[in-house]
């Protein structure tokens, strides 16, 4: 952390964005300032193609998630490697975590960082401005007063696997995915189920047996929630009139014996989108399946929405931007490429530059890219559709003092 991290820090935001997801983003009410003191200009953001920014590469491990934060990019790797990046200069804010095994998912609520881990805990962060600490480590899930009030009663086990049990408050295997909505915590997990976390308290309110095979992705917009699995489905819950427990409400069939591994829905929920293993996207309105886009060589492994535009990353390390047309059709605007591993996770950012927008990818390569994507006319989509763009690996490196 260099010394910029002992003024003053304003606080983590979370305010709603053009899309419905599992993170939380930043607000979208005026232009982002981008550091200009990495070889750029303003110049960069004047061209019809995309442009790598920067590369973040600090992680000791292959990066994991990503959460954008008012002014913070949080970025995640290894449990004790949770980077804080602060814009405009991208310069390394803070550095914080716990426990073993990769992270996850993050998500964020006001002044406070939700982490999923492998190691079947969720983690509670909280910023102090006061401390030389800035993230403290607030609750692990489940918290000490809800195991002891659970513990005793044999009723309150569930076989896991042969021979063990465990608490139903407890995740068997790797928390997979995280996201927080309303008065909710929503976790899903490797060992197939969803559970649903109380904000207030922190306390364990559901364990659902949500899907056949480990779930991959969670998505909460309209008041309804949304697991994708590598069973090959995504499935919808809701509460009744808003109230009791999760109820299953319908289900949306992939491909046969394909894993959905990334999932988003629409600002409007009109539009799920789910990312298959076998490299297609697949978009339903409504509960039906409408259009199935070819959109990788390999698996789809993350998606984020920008308005009109859908963006994939995949096992094949490369990154796809699209735009969204009527009745589900995607129009592929270019492919990017420049990570040398997968892409695990991207973010767009609603923050406008220019005539475009930002857009984080994390890869396991170790590395965040930051990739300026502008926005294209019809004209513009059609030249791109018949000859697409493939941007190559930028040098620009950014790292801490």
């Amino acid at each position: 952390m260099d010394s910029k991290s002992k003024l003053w820090t304003p606080p983590l935001t979370s305010t709603s964005t053009s899309t419905c997801s599992s993170n939380n983003s930043e607000s979208d009410e005026s232009p982002l300032r981008i550091p200009m003191g990495m070889g750029m200009g303003m110049g960069l953001f004047q061209c019809h193609s995309q442009r790598c920014v920067a590369v973040l590469s600090e992680h000791v491990g292959p990066v994991s998630c990503l959460a954008l934060c008012g002014e913070f990019i949080l970025s995640a790797s290894q449990g004790k490697d949770i980077i804080v990046w602060q814009q405009p200069d991208l310069r390394v804010y803070a550095k914080f975590g716990q426990g073993d095994g990769s992270v996850k998912a993050v998500a964020t609520v006001g002044n406070k960082v939700f982490t999923a881990h492998q190691d079947t805990r969720i983690r509670v962060w909280k910023l102090s401005r006061s401390s030389e600490n800035l993230f403290k480590l607030l609750h692990t899930l489940p918290t000490t007063k809800d195991y002891f009030g659970n513990f005793i009663k044999q009723t309150n086990y569930v076989q896991t696997r042969r021979h063990h049990k465990r608490l139903w408050i407890q995740h068997a295997d790797s928390i997979s995915c995280l996201t927080v909505y309303n008065a909710f915590i929503y976790s899903g997990s490797w060992d197939k189920t969803l559970k649903v976390w109380r904000l207030s308290d922190f306390k364990c309110l559901e364990s659902i047996k949500a899907h056949d095979d480990a779930i991959n992705g969670l998505v909460a917009c309209k008041g309804v929630l949304y697991s994708a699995s590598a069973d090959g489905k995504i499935k919808a819950w809701a509460r009744k009139d808003g109230k009791g427990e999760h109820a299953l409400k319908a289900v949306l069939e992939g491909h046969k014996d394909v894993s959905f591994n990334a999932l988003v829905v629409s600002e409007d929920a009109k539009w799920v989108y789910g990312g298959g293993s076998d490299g297609f996207v697949m978009a339903f309105q409504t509960f039906n399946l409408l259009s199935q886009t070819k959109a990788h060589h390999m698996a789809v492994l993350c998606l984020s929405l920008m308005r009109e535009f859908l963006c994939t990353g995949s096992a094949d390390k490369t990154i796809g931007i699209w735009r969204r047309e009527p009745f589900g059709k995607l129009s592929r605007i270019s492919l990017i490429s420049g990570h040398q591993g997968p892409v695990k996770c991207l973010q767009a950012s609603s923050n406008r530059i220019a005539s475009g927008f930002l857009l984080y990818t994390g890869s396991m390569d170790k590395t965040v890219r930051v990739w300026w994507v502008p926005t294209y006319n019809d004209a513009q989509v059609e030249d791109n559709n018949s000859t697409i763009d493939t941007i190559g690996t930028c040098s620009a490196q950014v790292k801490a003092d």
